[in-house]
């Protein structure tokens, strides 16, 4: 999980205001002392930093604080308000062009990612826009790279156009162009080649390129992993070629994450997108406020929410629903919502969107076996049509030959059985609109945690309102 380190610093930083009911100047200097350590460890760069803690010092002391929120929920919001604005204040999406087909160009270093985020584009406009992408293979030197673009061309049933390696980057972007306009293509995604350090070469060949294709969007693709030096880069393909995005890959793999903070404020283009992990889905529209909220641990709903409107038809969420009313939910749903959920991603990063949650004793410790929902999965498959659809069938019989047909013991089948039920009561109250089921109260928290989470969600309460109103 990306910022898992940051996170845990800020909120350590943060903690110590919490237990002030006033907040002098000295407590804000010292809780400023550590935000600056946790940025810095977090491989942000000095510069970033230093303007941050700046900012957030001054609007922290002067501060007036307001009727709702104590001093300390108060120098948490500054803090929030200023990340957001370090990341960007708001989500910029794909510039179009007015006529078809918009043109996007990838540049960044080898190993970064770009062939990947290619085929993720493609999959994004395809799922969000209806689209009809063309990718151009541009990487003629990298070994394979022309059979990966061809792989995830064919997985996602989009056309790849390339001439082999024996031809110039430059007449393969010129043909490739020359067969969207014949094609009708409204997106034309050209993958071009990395080098391991920027050399003249590489640029002159990108300046080609852009010069030929003039693209709408430059999308610099950079590996989070690389750390400080993702600025430079940043900085130096800015200068040479002037980047209109940035996409920042490999999320998932660094705890630290302090690269994605930088970039923005240093070459002062849009973090677009965010790749966090190896599927062709695990691609995320970079929302800079969203962002900051995970990174303070105030979790993120409206991407659990998004991520959930992506694999949830709202027929079926409509057709659960009803089943929870009547009480009528069966193994076949358990079932259908275990595979739901799984296809989101990790459980153990879902819980983290959820506001409150990160602040919860043991949550870092929470991992979800695979191996524990194929098990789970076998035992409902050795159940009988009937038994499925009534659970109240299953007596200790039935249950010691579910057991023997799964491979597991008759106490594992019981602690799945007990675990159904106690998810469909819980499920059963949370549709009436009962709130306070045990063990709630603990995942939101009480206190300052409580009110971040509630803050946090009513921020997504609000925003999901605007959307509806736009709807209709």
């Amino acid at each position: 999980m990306a910022f898992e380190s940051l996170t845990e610093r800020l909120q350590q930083a943060m903690s110590k205001l919490r237990k002030k009911g006033k907040v002098s100047e000295a407590d804000v200097k010292e809780m400023m002392r550590e935000i600056r350590l946790a940025l810095l460890e977090a491989d942000v760069n000095l510069q970033v930093v230093k303007e941050f803690t700046k900012n957030v010092r001054e609007r922290a002391v002067g501060a007036e604080v307001l009727d709702s929120l104590s001093p300390a929920q108060q120098i948490v919001k500054i803090v929030d308000e200023e990340l957001t604005k370090t990341l960007g204040s708001e989500t910029v999406g794909i510039e179009k062009s007015p006529k078809i087909p918009t043109v996007i160009m990838m540049a960044g270093l080898q190993g970064a990612g770009k062939t990947t985020f290619a085929g993720k584009l493609a999959n994004h406009l395809i799922k969000t826009e209806n689209a009809r992408p063309l990718m151009i293979a541009g990487d003629v030197y990298r070994p394979a790279a022309i059979d990966q673009l061809k792989v995830l061309g064919q997985q996602l049933d989009v056309p790849v156009f390339d001439m082999g390696t024996d031809v110039s980057p430059v007449e393969i972007v010129r043909q490739g162009m020359a067969l969207a306009r014949e094609k009708k293509n409204d997106y034309v995604l050209i993958d071009t080649a990395g080098r391991l350090h920027i050399d003249e070469t590489l640029m002159d060949e990108l300046k080609q390129i852009k010069e030929l294709a003039q693209p709408n969007e430059i999308l610099l693709v950079v590996d989070a992993m690389t750390g400080q030096d993702a600025v430079n880069v940043a900085d130096s393909f800015n200068q040479q070629l002037g980047i209109t995005g940035v996409v920042i890959t490999k999320l998932d793999g660094d705890t630290r994450g302090g690269a994605a903070l930088s970039i923005r404020q240093v070459t002062g283009a849009p973090i677009k997108f965010t790749g966090t992990g190896e599927k062709l889905t695990d691609l995320e529209v970079f929302h800079p406020d969203r962002m900051s909220s995970r990174i303070l641990g105030m979790g993120d709903m409206l991407t659990l929410i998004e991520k959930a409107q992506q694999d949830y038809d709202e027929k079926k969420a409509e057709e659960l629903a009803q089943k929870m009313k009547e009480n009528s939910f069966d193994f076949n749903d358990f079932v259908e919502q275990i595979d739901q959920v799984m296809g989101m991603g990790p459980i153990e990063d879902l819980l983290k969107m959820i506001p409150g949650m990160s602040q919860m004793p043991g949550i870092e410790n929470v991992k979800v076996d695979p191996k524990q929902i194929a098990r789970q999965k076998a035992m409902v498959y050795s159940m009988t049509p009937a038994e499925r659809e009534n659970p109240d069938l299953l007596n200790p019989s039935r249950r010691r030959r579910i057991a023997a047909g799964s491979g597991n013991s008759v106490v594992e089948v019981n602690r799945m059985i007990k675990q159904f039920k106690e998810s469909r009561k819980m499920m059963q109250q949370m549709t009436k609109g009962n709130m306070n089921i045990p063990g709630m109260d603990q995942i939101f928290g009480g206190g300052v945690k409580g009110k971040l989470g509630k803050m946090a969600m009513n921020r997504m309460v609000k925003k999901q309102k605007k959307k509806k109103k736009k709807r209709k």
